[in-house]
């Protein structure tokens, strides 16, 4: 039994299955960074007070600087999902939908990218 109409069949109407994918993304996404935030704040207030070098330091650690990659990953990742959702839900002018989500594609990729390279570069002493 189908829920869709005779004329969305023969239209070719209907779900295009890639909402639940989103979706999926967005919801293990949210999980990942729970621990993620939690252990970032948590670092970073038991920093407080310390020197740079110390900070240095610390992110000289292999294990600080995965998660911290794990984190901007996510993070940019989620944001992007959350706002592709934002936009097109809310912005009805297909120009410029189109154009804020090219905007928000590209400035994720770019901010999360060089954000894991200043992560790397510090890792290795650069």
């Amino acid at each position: 039994m189908s829920m869709q109409s005779p004329l969305g069949r023969v239209r070719g109407l209907g779900s295009a299955k890639n909402g639940t994918h989103h979706w999926w993304h967005q919801r293990l996404t949210a999980l990942a960074l729970i621990p993620l935030t939690l252990w970032f704040a948590i670092s970073i207030v038991a920093m407080t007070g310390a020197s740079h070098s110390a900070m240095l330091d610390w992110m000289n650690s292999p294990i600080v600087a995965g998660l911290m990659v794990l984190l901007l990953a996510a993070g940019f990742y989620h944001l992007k999902l959350g706002m592709q959702v934002v936009i097109e839900d809310y912005v009805h002018v297909e120009w410029q939908k189109i154009t804020a989500l090219i905007i928000v594609q590209f400035g994720c990729w770019a901010l999360g990218l060089a954000s894991i390279m200043a992560v790397v570069w510090v890792w290795t002493g650069g």
